[in-house]
């Protein structure tokens, strides 16, 4: 083999090499822009999971029987009258907030206690939005039974006549 010879073979096998690399370096690109692709499609629905999972509600009410002892420890228990007003009741009524009439003040009163100690009651438990402010129901604890809500509006009422 002669120099001439030797210099064609060996100029023939770079271009060769050349090509072949830069053809798998192409058939390389497009299979990874497929697994791209799968990934993520793949990350998407992990974050639609992640996001509703984090939406999801904490909890459930489910309408129907509820057991006898979780509905009659609730309503059986009454609170003192004093204990609730500061647990609850203070916030709004000590300050005199979003139209509440502040304990002590008994002309704040007047027109509430004229209507009656049955409405100022329903109105405790059930919530009441007037001219005058709104009261959420049962001061915004829905945990406290109807009797402690009436024992601090007695509370109250001894307060502040």
């Amino acid at each position: 083999m002669t120099d001439n010879e030797f210099g064609r073979a060996f100029t023939t096998m770079i271009i060769l090499l050349i090509v072949m690399t830069f053809g798998l370096a192409f058939l390389g690109n497009l299979m990874a822009r497929d697994v791209d692709d799968k990934l993520d499609a793949e990350r998407e629905v992990s974050i639609q999971q992640v996001v509703a999972d984090r939406i999801a509600p904490a909890g459930e009410i489910t309408i129907g029987e509820a057991p006898a002892l979780a509905v009659a420890a609730v309503e059986d228990v009454v609170l003192p009258g004093d204990e609730v007003y500061n647990s609850s009741c203070a916030a709004c009524h000590g300050a005199g907030v979003a139209g509440a009439p502040k304990v002590g003040d008994a002309a704040g009163w007047t027109d509430r206690i004229a209507q009656g100690i049955e409405t100022l009651y329903a109105n405790a438990i059930n919530g009441f939005q007037g001219s005058a402010g709104i009261m959420p129901a049962k001061g915004g604890n829905a945990s406290l039974s109807d009797g402690s809500v009436q024992a601090a509006v007695d509370y109250m009422l001894e307060q502040s006549q």
